[in-house]
């Protein structure tokens, strides 16, 4: 059970941070209530919220997640862990010196990503007791490896996922959400990547973007505005809270970018 969520609001400059999506700039007051409402929803879920001030010195720090990856060791190793990444944009990096310092604060272990190596938290999607690891635009294999190297000790296994060659996908989780229980929500250009033990919820490629969803304790939050995914999820047993994500999908972000859950 998740019990914290760390997040940040959007500093006024959000326009400035970094984007390909071509869908036009954000607009800050309307970003400002759609991340008040997934705070809500997260406080719904039964998260007490860690909230860090905003901060203009990093147009792009709204997406936190990017940050750090914790994890709770398994087997015997019951114990909370951070891992503060290096992120691939260099205009971010800066980023995860408060990250550093507030995870320090409730975690057991935090770890770092070392140069040469490049990470982002949008390329590690954690399914049970393990990790695929998105090799990309801002991950590359050293960062990867690293991550490898830090989690195998407390239980978990790792698996490498090239994902350059998919048009569209920023980050590993742009396209796939972990539900437990080796179920994944994914879009269908990265279903061919999952081991055959997943149980597959294939999104279609006109909603690709709303495969990032986030499984909350009870909750599966998922981006407002489609129709097949909210669906299938309520016919299986789900209870589904819709977000409206307009704005932060103009800054190429996705629900699962603007918190770290603990």
């Amino acid at each position: 059970m998740f019990t914290k969520a760390l997040v940040r609001p959007p500093a006024a400059n959000l326009c400035e941070g970094i984007t390909s999506a071509g869908l036009g700039p954000p607009l800050f007051e309307r970003a400002v209530e759609q991340h008040s409402a997934y705070c809500e929803a997260l406080e719904r879920c039964g998260l007490q919220l860690i909230k860090l001030e905003p901060d203009p010195q990093y147009p792009d720090s709204t997406f936190v997640e990017d940050t750090a990856i914790l994890v709770e060791g398994v087997e015997d190793n019951f114990q909370s862990v951070a891992v503060i990444t290096r992120p691939g944009a260099e205009s971010r990096r800066g980023e995860v010196t408060e990250i550093r310092s507030v995870l320090a604060g409730v975690c057991s272990q935090v770890f770092s990503i070392r140069e040469p190596g490049t990470l982002d938290g949008g390329d590690v999607c954690q399914a049970g007791n393990h990790f695929f690891i998105g090799i990309s635009e801002r991950t590359n294999e050293a960062g990867a490896h690293q991550l490898v190297d830090i989690l195998e000790p407390f239980g978990y296994s790792c698996s490498l996922i090239d994902i350059r060659g998919i048009d569209g996908l920023l980050h590993l989780k742009s396209g796939m959400g972990s539900l437990g229980n080796n179920r994944v929500v994914i879009t269908e250009a990265l279903a061919q990547h999952m081991p055959e033990d997943f149980e597959l919820i294939r999104v279609p490629p006109d909603e690709d973007y709303s495969a990032n969803c986030i499984k909350v304790n009870e909750y599966v939050l998922i981006p407002s505005g489609y129709r097949s995914l909210p669906a299938t999820l309520r016919d299986l047993g789900y209870q589904v809270i819709e977000l409206d994500m307009s704005e932060f999908q103009k800054m190429d972000g996705g629900l699962s970018c603007l918190s770290l859950r603990i």
